[in-house]
């Protein structure tokens, strides 16, 4: 199952088009298709506050050699409890002089157990259930199944980013020819720069031949309890509750 995965990855853009949303995710579109940009995720976990913004750069080089740059920024936070808060946004050319309109908000309580995603435009929410983000399971060093690929993982050594000490690691993930119907081999590679302190990647470069270069960064990163207006549902808002034990009670 982890292969598939990891083809999904490689074969589609960076992220694009996901059935199945999750937090971070940022909507746009490209040529009439719906295309889904992921930031940075977000653990709940409790006692390591902050709140910054998703800056996400993408550059992609089209056949013609022409070159297409997208930009967006999106608000992030976690506070004390381990509440998650995420913005789900437009994107826009990146040498234009235009901001990120947000489309959606959505809050990750691990307290109540809920996730709420609240869209803007129809002024209405809905809360599911929700019992924390679990990160996948990376695939080993090595070689493939059937000797399909392989993954390279090296380490980049520690920097700091905002004061914070961050520790890098290079990850390239290589497709032999003919496996998804590719001619060559595919390449796709990662640089994550990851902070043991607060548990979360703050600047991730993807490349490959297909996503062209993503490159997301946490910028104005500050370290104290976010605003507790962000974990709230907007006034006006219809709620409609999702969760099991809500439909039980019906």
């Amino acid at each position: 199952m982890r292969f598939f995965v990891l083809l999904a990855q490689c074969a589609l853009l960076a992220g694009a088009v996901l059935a199945q949303d999750s937090p971070g995710t940022f909507l746009g579109r490209e040529g009439g298709a719906q295309v889904s940009i992921h930031g940075i995720k977000i653990p709940s976990v409790p006692g390591k506050p902050f709140s910054g913004w998703d800056s996400i750069d993408w550059t992609r080089t089209l056949g013609d050699g022409s070159v297409i740059a997208s930009h967006q920024d999106a608000r992030l936070a976690r506070d004390s409890q381990g509440r998650v808060y995420r913005e789900r946004v437009t994107r826009f050319p990146a040498n234009s002089d235009r901001k990120s309109r947000i489309r959606a908000i959505i809050i990750l309580d691990p307290v109540a157990h809920t996730r709420t995603e609240c869209v803007i435009a129809a002024r209405r929410c809905e809360v599911d259930d929700f019992h924390g983000l679990r990160p996948p399971a990376p695939l080993p060093d090595g070689s493939f199944s059937s000797d399909k690929g392989n993954v390279v993982r090296e380490s980049l050594g520690s920097d700091s980013i905002d004061g914070l000490e961050v520790v890098g690691t290079r990850e390239t993930v290589t497709v032999n020819a003919g496996v998804v119907g590719n001619t060559e081999p595919l390449t796709t590679m990662d640089e994550y720069w990851y902070s043991p302190d607060l548990e979360v990647n703050l600047s991730i470069t993807r490349k490959g031949p297909r996503e062209g270069t993503l490159v997301i960064h946490v910028v104005d990163l500050v370290r104290s309890e976010p605003d507790a207006s962000l974990f709230q549902i907007p006034a006006n808002f219809v709620v409609e509750d999702q969760r099991r034990s809500a439909k039980s009670e019906d």
